[in-house]
């Protein structure tokens, strides 16, 4: 497996090996004792998958704060998609910017997305399915977002990027000035409020 940094630390892609031939390929997508030497001690407890029937589905960006903060090893298991990660920690050298890589079915690679950053995708070809496991539990009372558009953050969305597919949820999420300090950064550590 190959361990891909980014501009803004915390996020990795991560790109498996693939062994193939005339049959097709093998590919080991998670090894707990590669990842945790790259990232650190994870403890994933509920694995979740949505279709977006629609290219240009836009969903996000979202995240979870404390006591139920997740960290999230995302993936496509059909189609193709844009995925984000975006900085939310307040006093990070990098809060309010983003990565991002696209990630589609025939690479199996994979996104981490550590705790203190939103998460958002826009899919790039119809019926795209994206898996995600998360390090806490979903909580409806802890979810929250920030807008997808916010020229803050400046995502470059592509061009097929279809504002009409976002959730009413979604349409409505703050701009990350308007965000409370759900996440901190002192020493190095991240912290959740």
């Amino acid at each position: 497996m190959e361990f891909r940094t980014f501009d803004v630390d915390g996020p990795v892609e991560i790109i498996p090996r693939k062994i193939q031939d005339e049959r097709g390929y093998f590919s080991e997508i998670f090894r707990a004792s590669d990842f945790m030497k790259r990232v650190g001690d994870v403890d994933f407890v509920q694995e979740n998958q949505s279709l977006s029937a629609r290219a240009g589905t836009i969903r996000g960006i979202h995240f979870q704060i404390a006591p139920f903060v997740q960290a999230k090893l995302v993936r496509c298991t059909a189609g193709k998609m844009l995925d984000v990660a975006v900085d939310l920690r307040r006093g990070s050298p990098t809060f309010g910017r983003w990565v991002g890589t696209t990630l589609t079915a025939d690479e199996n690679n994979l996104l981490w997305i550590p705790a203190g950053f939103g998460h958002a995708f826009c899919t790039l070809e119809p019926n795209s399915v994206i898996t995600y496991r998360v390090s806490n539990y979903y909580s409806a009372e802890h979810d929250k977002g920030v807008a997808w558009n916010d020229p803050q953050i400046g995502i470059r969305w592509p061009e097929l990027a279809d504002p009409g597919t976002l959730s009413a949820k979604d349409v409505a999420q703050p701009k990350l000035a308007d965000l409370p300090p759900y996440f901190t950064v002192e020493k190095n550590k991240c912290g959740s409020l």
